[in-house]
């Protein structure tokens, strides 16, 4: 009986100092890497796709809370530098964080209210934040300090979400739609769906570190000619002729970067659509993967998605300012016009001009960030298309990667040779401009 007492009284002791231990900070091992933050963005990517939003509007759901993640990460650590007073109009604001703030729970929680805030599904975000939470509770952290370090995220989250209504987006969804033009060399709207332009007047809208969306204008596109000796039509035909005679690799890349959130599939006189990633969220998914590669914590998972977030935003704003511009016709039309009317691209044609090309531009501006923030060469193994049927990808550098995303559009017959190539001159500057005016180091500050 006694023996049974003595076990008794072991055990709640033991128990006893379990708590005491949680109570007493034992705790701060609950959250090392940017495991929960990779989980909370490929749920935003999953209600990205769910809620259909474009690939423009996706950047801009992806940079907010990436930000927003940072700004905690900046407050818990001082080796890392505030957007705040870098980004165009991100007004500097001081915060004072509790004494017991958990700061990885506290970056997370302003992740989530952000995201939140961005999309249509509310209640898809919430449910797996809960869920998420219920787990961090479960490992230890004690109630007050979970509730100070939520209330103090969300404290942040206000701010950057405030910030984020200033970007003329809001606004922009009542601005007319695009009126397609009946001038020869105009793009047109493309089957099966014959969508409608998407977005034309992005270039309005605030972009993070340029200084507008012209900043980088590219040179502009080839001159239109239908005559067959012409510079226009050798260009349309060299996509007419790679897509005739593609290898598998060439169609492995071109499937592998395709990113078309919304393909419209017709089987018969059945017609549906099949929703997938949008190039941006495909290198966000590369940033993430980068920061596990390289072994970084949460608060360097932060910075690298932050700042790839920042260069998708205004890749998109760049390239989207000269789409509208030039409102070049696609490949599918002019050959179907010109030179073979039964011919179909690899991939399906999306719903915008041609000029310049949105991966190139893109993929560049992300790459050049991410290069900065990891080094070259960095391998690493892109498993992000995975989950949507693809096999995994390797790559030596981020470059690397960027040029693929690239020439995977002539692979897929939906853009002309001169749209990758400045697309991608286009991106590179936008990187470029991009690490010349945010440091997210403190070290660096002498650099930049």
């Amino acid at each position: 009986m006694k023996r049974v007492t003595k076990n008794i009284f072991l055990g709640v002791m033991m128990v006893i100092g379990m708590i005491a231990c949680q109570e007493n900070g034992d705790y701060e091992d609950v959250i090392t890497d940017g495991s929960y933050q990779t989980a909370a963005q490929i749920r935003l990517t999953n209600v990205i796709i769910h809620d259909i939003f474009s690939p423009p509007v996706a950047s801009r759901i992806y940079a907010y809370p990436s930000i927003a993640a940072y700004e905690v990460a900046v407050i818990a650590d001082p080796q890392y530098k505030s957007m705040m007073g870098q980004l165009n109009d991100f007004e500097k604001k001081e915060f004072e964080a509790p004494e017991d703030v958990y700061f990885p729970l506290a970056s997370l929680a302003a992740y989530y209210k952000v995201a939140t805030a961005l999309i249509f599904s509310e209640e898809k975000m919430t449910s797996h934040r809960d869920m998420a939470f219920e787990e961090i509770r479960k490992k230890g952290v004690p109630k007050k300090v979970f509730q100070k370090s939520v209330a103090f995220g969300e404290e942040v989250a206000d701010h950057v979400i405030a910030y984020s209504k200033k970007d003329n987006y809001h606004e922009s969804r009542s601005f007319e739609k695009y009126t397609v033009r009946n001038d020869p060399h105009t793009w047109q709207p493309t089957p099966p769906a014959y969508g409608e332009g998407i977005e034309p007047h992005w270039n309005k809208i605030r972009p993070f570190v340029l200084d507008s969306a012209a900043q980088f204008k590219s040179v502009p596109p080839t001159e239109f000619s239908s005559d067959p000796s012409s510079l226009f039509y050798q260009e349309a035909a060299e996509v007419f002729h790679v897509i005739n005679d593609l290898t598998e690799e060439q169609k492995d890349i071109a499937f592998f970067w395709d990113c078309n959130p919304y393909k419209v599939n017709v089987k018969g006189h059945v017609m549906f659509a099949e929703k997938k990633i949008t190039p941006g969220g495909h290198w966000m998914g590369i940033a993430a993967i980068a920061a596990k590669t390289a072994g970084r914590d949460w608060k360097g998972t932060a910075e690298a998605l932050a700042i790839t977030g920042v260069a998708l935003f205004d890749g998109f704003i760049a390239c989207w300012d000269e789409k509208y511009r030039s409102i070049l016709i696609r490949p599918e039309t002019y050959i179907n016009k010109y030179i073979d009317e039964d011919w179909l691209p690899l991939l399906q044609t999306p719903p915008f001009p041609e000029y310049t090309s949105g991966h190139s531009v893109i993929s560049n501006a992300a790459a050049e960030t991410l290069t900065k923030v990891f080094g070259e060469p960095f391998h690493f193994v892109d498993s992000t298309e995975v989950a949507y049927g693809l096999p995994i990808r390797e790559f030596e550098s981020f470059r690397h990667a960027a040029d693929e995303a690239a020439i995977s559009r002539l692979y897929g017959g939906i853009h002309y040779m001169p749209a990758i190539v400045h697309g991608s001159t286009k991106g590179q500057k936008v990187g470029h401009h991009l690490l010349g005016r945010v440091s997210t180091k403190t070290e660096n500050l002498a650099e930049n």
